[in-house]
């Protein structure tokens, strides 16, 4: 536990130095703090002491260590940290008509990539968390089919499925029919596998139709989502991205789709979660934090987005506009479902 001072110190000297990117001195603080400069040196030293603050070589000041962007996080955050023309343009730009639930993540990534000048990435929903409202096939030649899908939240997919052998039109009203019949009205992960030992009874003559139909639908359903990635350019211009390292393990990361949609992927829905060098327990992320948010619509998942970037961050900024952007997409959904 940290008295008072110690944590006005600390939380100064946090976001001194994300302002600044530079190491922050007692006397950075003595105007600020209303304190001598010896009393912050003082309070300076035993903050390192326990680990909140660290001294690079080069410098007098001190930076925030890892256990302090940690402490600052969870203890001295405030999260209310957004102007009124701020607020304005995030609604301007949630109020856009889409079509499908996915869409607002987009907007919602590509607003806040905008607004923290940081790197956003989103992940779609995960579709097997849907319930299916319509499954149609359509036979576009005689060995040629598309398999559609429609979910509840409005998430759409679409396979080709390709025969070795010709499919007729009367083969596809029967599949539409089995299909429709058994699906319709589920959530796709109650679904598994009971769909192949059913409609393989009802349609013997046909199996190896049926066999390719499941499992063109099983890879729709087990698909990775696309990621989407907004304002990678943004992030060059920050004092870290210098580095030339720093900047090559940054490509890698954002290269290595299956590490980043396992960090989306971690968390509790519906929760902010920061994620802090080490803590991401990945070498190539060791360098950078990462904060993420699941949206939920009426239990409904619509993505996930994520800011990555380095340790230094604007972690109250960031924050404040994942709440507001939450808030908004909340209200907006509510009041479109009661016209």
């Amino acid at each position: 536990m940290l008295d008072n001072r110690k944590k006005k110190i600390l939380q100064a000297i946090v976001e001194e130095y994300i302002d600044t990117a530079e190491p922050v001195s007692s006397g950075n603080l003595v105007e600020e703090l209303n304190c001598s400069s010896a009393t912050i040196r003082n309070e300076m030293a035993e903050l390192e002491k326990i680990g909140l603050l660290e001294k690079p070589h080069t410098s007098a000041g001190r930076i925030p260590s890892q256990k302090g962007y940690r402490y600052y996080i969870d203890e001295l955050l405030r999260d209310d940290k957004l102007t009124i023309k701020e607020m304005q343009y995030i609604k301007s730009k949630l109020e856009t008509t889409v079509n499908e639930l996915e869409d607002l993540t987009k907007i919602a990534t590509s607003t806040l990539s905008e607004l923290t000048h940081y790197t956003t990435i989103a992940i779609g929903p995960k579709i097997e968390n849907h319930t299916i409202l319509d499954i149609k096939f359509v036979l576009l030649g005689s060995r040629v089919m598309m398999a559609i899908i429609l979910t509840d939240s409005g998430i759409i997919r679409e396979a080709i499925i390709k025969f070795d052998e010709d499919v007729t039109e009367e083969q596809i009203k029967k599949i539409n029919y089995i299909f429709s019949n058994n699906m319709v009205g589920k959530p796709l992960d109650d679904i598994g596998g009971n769909i192949e030992e059913f409609i393989t009874k009802e349609m013997q003559n046909n199996i190896s139709i049926i066999k390719k139909i499941i499992e063109e639908i099983n890879k729709i359903f087990k698909q990775n989502n696309d990621l989407f990635l907004e304002g990678a350019n943004r992030s060059f211009d920050l004092p870290e991205f210098q580095q030339l390292d720093l900047v090559k393990n940054f490509m890698n990361v954002l290269d290595a789709k299956d590490l980043v949609s396992n960090v989306l992927n971690t968390g509790v829905a519906e929760d902010i979660n920061v994620y802090i060098g080490d803590e991401l327990q990945d070498e190539k992320l060791k360098d950078f934090s990462v904060v993420t948010f699941n949206h939920l619509l009426d239990d409904k998942d619509i993505g996930t987005i994520g800011i990555i970037g380095p340790k230094r961050m604007d972690y109250s900024k960031i924050i404040s506009i994942m709440k507001y952007i939450s808030k908004k997409l909340k209200e907006d959904y509510n009041n479109e479902n009661k016209k």
